[in-house]
């Protein structure tokens, strides 16, 4: 999922660059719900992972 965030966040940047508004914006979105979306399944992991039984 961070390789889905990280794309979307290159096609953000290349887009802005080519001028590509709308384009940019909703890759950037896409790019910023990916990552906290990544970041949020990181930290459960991290946190059901050192459960011992």
């Amino acid at each position: 999922m961070l390789n889905l965030a990280l794309a979307f966040l290159v096609i953000a940047i290349l887009a802005a660059i080519l001028g590509f508004g709308g384009v940019a914006g909703t890759a950037a979105g896409i790019a910023q719900v990916l990552f906290f979306v990544f970041l949020v399944l990181f930290v459960v992991s991290l946190i059901f992972g050192r459960r011992t039984i």
